[in-house]
Parts: structure tokens; sequence; C-alpha cells
């Protein structure tokens, strides 16, 4: 299980950074999760960019 949070951990990092490591999504056991992780990292960057953008265009400077 530990194993698992960590391929989590490490895809939702990689899907932050906008980066993706094949060898860990093709690896049998944890490769699902470090794929669910690069998604949520990826949703999540997005969302934070989504939200600065629409700062931006409120003139808000936060």
């Amino acid at each position: 299980m530990e194993e698992a949070f960590e391929a989590y951990a490490a895809g939702h990092a990689d899907g932050s950074a906008g980066l993706r490591d094949r060898q860990r999504a093709d690896h049998p056991e944890t490769g699902d999760d470090y794929r669910i992780g690069v998604v949520d990292g990826s949703v999540a960057a997005f969302q934070a960019e989504l939200v600065a953008e629409v700062r931006r265009l409120l003139g808000e400077n936060r």
C-alpha cells in the first residue's frame, strides 16, 4: 500500500510540473497509481493557473 501512495505522490508532483515518467507509468504494480497522480497533478496545476488568470483579469494583486 505504501508503494501505491509513493507512486501517486510522484505522479502528482510530475503532473504538477508538466512531466511524465514513462517507466513509472508502465510499472506493472504501481503504474495505475502513478498515472492517476499525474492526472490529478495536471488538474491541480491547471486550476491554479486558471485562478491566477481570473485574478489578473479582475485586477487583483494576490
